[in-house]
């Protein structure tokens, strides 16, 4: 469907469920939190859509053998069954009330949550940041909890965009490719082409937030992350669009805490570097802040949405 992408893979992973020994390894799951804000469920009703493709099953084979050739599918994991790299797609979105089209001609935000959470926290935090536009906050695709009570707590269900919780070198560009794909894939499908487009991410999500730029940056008018990182970009074919992103100046709003015990502060920096080197950026640092959002990145963040036009700053 967009002939700049290499390799694009579009096809269906099998849901998967995280073996016992996750727990194991003792990782804080790096959901997004809104703990300490007030209010309660989100207002308006939301509407689920699930995605049914009639060449998924065509595609699969396909989109494999085209992912093991160019090497975008690596290694199995030890953490989230399967391999990093195999392609996914977008099964579950919930929508802003009226089903994302009570006010058309605002940019549509795109919700992208972090590792153990799912679709219905970012969908809670537009409240705070952008209530007058619509969303549609995606659910990831790789299972780690069915709905329900168990370990990470989401009677809604915990899931993961990656094949670990942080991955590092090959392993997370591989994912963050696979993931990127779909979800830009999930967009073609499902948004109108006329539709501008703004991703909004925390942690994981926000990773891809800035990586959909990376595999297709005119689609998108502008992105926002949250407590992000960045893929390396060293295997070939996962970062397909860098040159043209950096031609672009498409506006980024990055924000992270300074107390970040997630994603080290070499890693913060480098991606602060990286998206001042291709993107028009806005890079925001809060004192005592940890792998989490607050109320002052929110007025920041209002601030900045309405200086790019992209939504009103006031609540």
């Amino acid at each position: 469907m967009h002939s700049e992408r290499t390799a694009y893979i579009r096809s269906i992973s099998k849901q998967q469920l995280v073996r016992s020994h996750i727990s194991s390894r003792k990782l804080n799951p790096f959901f997004f939190s809104l703990l300490s804000l007030p209010g309660g469920d989100p207002t308006g009703v939301f509407f689920f859509h699930r995605q049914h493709s009639a060449i998924a099953s065509r595609a699969i084979l396909r989109g494999m053998n085209e992912a093991l050739e160019g090497n975008l599918i690596g290694r199995e994991s030890n953490v989230v069954p399967g391999r990093f790299g195999e392609p996914l797609q977008v099964a579950y979105a919930q929508y802003s009330p009226g089903g994302g089209y009570a006010a058309p001609r605002r940019p549509l935000f795109l919700c992208l949550h972090g590792w153990g959470s799912n679709e219905a926290d970012l969908a809670d935090m537009m409240r705070y940041v952008a209530p007058y536009n619509d969303f549609a906050s995606l659910r990831a695709p790789l299972v780690l909890q069915e709905a329900g009570s168990g370990e990470f707590g989401f009677g809604q269900g915990a899931y993961s965009w990656f094949h670990d919780c942080v991955p590092s070198s090959d392993d997370l560009d591989r994912d963050a490719f696979a993931a990127a794909s779909a979800i830009d894939d999930w967009v073609a499908e499902n948004v109108p082409e006329d539709r501008t487009v703004v991703p909004i991410g925390f942690s994981q999500g926000g990773l891809l937030a800035i990586h959909l730029l990376r595999v297709h940056p005119e689609r998108y008018l502008a992105s926002v992350s949250l407590s992000g990182f960045l893929a390396p970009g060293s295997v070939a074919g996962t970062a397909p669009a860098d040159d043209r992103l950096a031609a672009l100046n498409v506006p980024v709003f990055y924000g992270y805490g300074n107390s970040d015990t997630v994603i080290p502060k070499p890693e913060i920096f480098a991606t602060a570097a990286w998206l001042d080197e291709h993107t028009f950026l806005t890079a925001k640092g809060y004192r005592g802040l940890d792998h989490a959002v607050s109320l002052d990145e929110f007025s920041d963040l209002r601030d900045w949405l309405a200086m790019h036009d992209i939504a009103p700053g006031v609540l």
